[in-house]
């Protein structure tokens, strides 16, 4: 595939990552290379996030997770600390201990797909062969794009992107990335950017 047309809308970062990425996880057609990058470029703000934003107000706190703070007393203890916040809502699932562990912290959302959980970074660390568990920055910092790939890869999304380029497949990949269709016209408008580009 000619990448070339690419350098004009995705940062340097992304394009010395995205040969590793595309050969790792057979991103071997434009159709899978247009649902990929358009994914991780929705999800991270135009490749730019690269760690959870977990900076969350009381009323932040109650909306998006509202089952770990019920009451704004509660929220109020947690408001506008990241550490705490995840450390709360991470605790006890996805591999990660209780909330004094501090693993919700340690194994936040880190690369363009938000790689989260202790299990999920095992799983990549012994996938990519580098000890991302010990060094969990690394994700964010060297693999933000592979731990996208990863992810994808894990999911079976690859057989969604096969199906073709239509906004029900974009809907049914969006919700199995997303959980729900957050974003969906700006990630259709981003696929088929890429698909002009490709």
């Amino acid at each position: 595939m000619n990448y070339s047309n690419l350098s004009s809308k995705i940062n340097s970062t992304v394009m010395g990552e995205l040969q590793l990425a595309t050969a790792k996880f057979n991103i071997n057609t434009p159709l899978r290379l247009c649902h990929f990058l358009s994914q991780c470029s929705h999800e991270s703000g135009n490749f730019v996030a690269i760690r959870e934003n977990l900076n969350y107000s009381i009323k932040g706190l109650m909306g998006v997770f509202g089952k770990y703070f019920t009451t704004e007393a509660v929220a109020k203890l947690y408001e506008r600390q990241p550490q705490k916040i995840a450390n709360r809502v991470y605790a006890n699932r996805m591999g990660n201990g209780d909330e004094a562990s501090g693993d919700g912290y340690n194994y936040r959302g880190r690369g363009y797909i938000q790689l989260t959980g202790k299990d999920n970074y095992k799983a990549f660390a012994n996938f990519i062969g580098e000890d991302v568990v010990a060094n969990p920055d690394l994700v964010a910092t060297k693999y933000p794009l592979t731990s996208a790939g990863f992810f994808f890869n894990k999911n079976k999304l690859w057989e969604i992107c096969d199906k073709g380029e239509t906004v029900e497949v974009i809907t049914s990949l969006t919700k199995r990335i997303n959980g729900g269709t957050h974003g969906l016209d700006d990630r259709i408008a981003k696929f088929r950017l890429y698909q002009s580009l490709i």
